[in-house]
C-alpha cells in the first residue's frame, strides 16, 4: 500500500495510491482518522488496506496537492555522515556512535513543490535519502524487534544550506531553512518492502545522477539506528528518521554543483517511487 498526504479544493486529506488515482482515506475514516498519524497511532493500518477492496479512487494523482507524506511528525531524526562514501569525501574519521541532529515540520516540502533558494545563500545542496516512519512506538527497541516498529519507507531530500550548516559545529541552522526538505511522494508500507530488502537510493539533478547507492552501504543499518534513537528517546507513531545520504553532494564536487533556480531535483527510491522537486528562488 502506498499512502500519502495530499489538499483537494482546499481540504487537507490522506490517502492511497492506486494505479495514477488517489483513494481518499481521509473521507472515506472521517471522523475515525484524520490523517497518516492518526492512523499509525490507532495500529490501523489493516484496517485501512482492507477498506482498499473494490476501490477505482476518487481523483487523478496529477489533480491533488501533496503534501509531505506526514505533514505533522511528532519527530524528524536525520542521521550524519552514514555512508562511508560520503565520510570519505568530506574527510571524516570513522564514528563509533551515529551523528544525529533534527528537523522541523516546517523545513518540509512535498512533492512537486518547490524546495525555496533563499536569498541569503547560493549554496543550496542536494542530499538523496530514505526515510523510515515509524508505525509503532517504543522505548529501548531491540535490532530484533525493529521491523515489528516500521510503517514504511520514502524518498528524503535533507537538502541544505552548506554556509549557514557551518556557522558553528551544530547542523541546525543549515538544514532547517523553510520548505528546503521534499518528503515524498508517498510512503510504501511495510507490507511492500521486506524486512531487510536491499533499498536503491539514486539522486538526479536536471537529468544528471550524481548519486547511487543502497541500503546495504550504509555504516549504521536501519534496526541499529532504531535501536539507537529509542534508547535516549521514546519514538512515537508517525516519527521520521532520515537515514543519511551517500557520497556526492554538490558541495564536494569540483567544480561545486549546488541548486539554482529553475533546477529540477529527484530523489528515487526504486521499490518505493521518485520524489520531485524543482528549485525556486525564495523572495526575500
Amino acid at each position: 500500500m502506498k499512502l500519502l498526504s495530499f489538499t483537494k479544493d482546499g481540504r487537507e486529506s490522506f490517502g492511497a495510491v492506486v494505479g495514477d488515482k488517489v483513494v481518499d482515506l481521509g473521507r472515506k475514516f472521517a471522523g475515525r482518522y484524520a490523517d497518516i498519524v492518526s492512523v499509525l497511532k490507532a495500529d490501523a493500518l489493516g484496517e485501512v488496506e482492507g477498506a482498499l477492496a473494490g476501490e477505482a479512487g476518487d481523483y487523478a494523482l496529477a489533480d491533488v496537492e501533496i503534501l509531505p507524506v506526514i505533514p505533522n511528525p511528532p519527530k524528524i531524526i536525520c542521521i550524519g555522515v552514514n555512508y562511508d562514501s560520503h565520510r570519505t569525501e568530506i574527510g571524516r574519521d570513522p564514528s563509533a556512535r551515529p551523528m544525529v541532529f533534527a528537523r522541523f515540520p516546517a523545513s518540509q516540502a512535498g512533492h512537486l513543490e518547490p524546495l525555496l533558494l533563499p536569498p541569503e545563500s547560493p549554496t543550496f545542496d542536494y542530499e538523496g535519502e530514505i526515510a523510515v516512519i515509524i508505525g509503532k512506538g517504543g522505548r529501548r527497541i531491540s535490532e530484533e524487534d525493529c521491523w515489528e516498529h516500521i510503517a514504511g519507507y520514502a524518498p528524503y531530500n535533507d537538502a541544505t544550506i552548506r554556509d549557514w550548516q557551518r556557522h558553528t559545529a551544530q547542523w541546525g541552522p543549515g538544514k532547517n531553512w523553510y520548505k528546503t526538505g521534499g518528503f515524498g511522494p508517498w510512503m510504501a508500507t511495510r507490507g511492500e518492502i521486506a524486512d531487510g530488502q536491499t533499498l536503491h537510493l539514486k539522486t538526479r539533478l536536471n537529468g544528471l545522477e550524481v548519486q547511487n547507492a543502497t541500503s546495504d552501504e550504509m555504516i549504521f543499518s536501519i534496526p541499529y539506528l532504531i535501536a539507537y534513537c529509542s534508547t535516549y528517546i521514546p519514538l512515537e507513531p508517525g516519527d521520521v528518521i532520515v537515514t543519511g545520504t551517500p557520497g556526492g553532494v554538490g558541495v564536494r564536487r569540483e567544480p561545486k554543483l549546488f541548486m539554482k533556480d529553475g533546477d529540477l531535483v529527484e530523489v528515487e527510491i526504486t521499490e518505493v517511487g521518485v520524489l520531485q522537486n524543482p528549485i525556486k528562488a525564495e523572495q526575500a
